[in-house]
């Protein structure tokens, strides 16, 4: 609106028109935020498919723990890790010894 048409009455046309840009832009704003969540869901759906990344995460965070644990508990961290190792010691010895006597 101009100074010369402030007194003028809004025709039908003019109305429309308004109305019509309102909501081209509403359409436009609507269709960015759309955009911007299928982005976003895109991206979260990456993070929990992609295995490899999943995995480095994962083993990240079980170093950080560990160390935590050892730090807070080094008695504790000696007794799982010689648990640890008598585990997989006893379990080799066990297939070893299954594999000789099966022959």
């Amino acid at each position: 609106m101009t100074a010369t048409d402030a007194g003028r009455p809004v025709g039908k046309r003019d109305t429309k028109t308004r109305e019509r840009n309102l909501t081209r832009l509403e359409a436009r704003v609507n269709s960015e935020r759309a955009r911007a969540q299928f982005a976003g869901t895109l991206n979260a759906l990456e993070d929990k498919l992609n295995v490899p990344k999943q995995m480095r995460r994962k083993s990240a965070e079980l170093k950080v723990n560990a160390r935590r644990f050892a730090d807070e508990n080094p008695v504790g961290a000696v007794a799982v890790a010689v648990g640890v190792v008598a585990v997989v010691g006893v379990t080799v010895w066990l297939v070893v010894r299954a594999a000789v006597d099966g022959k």
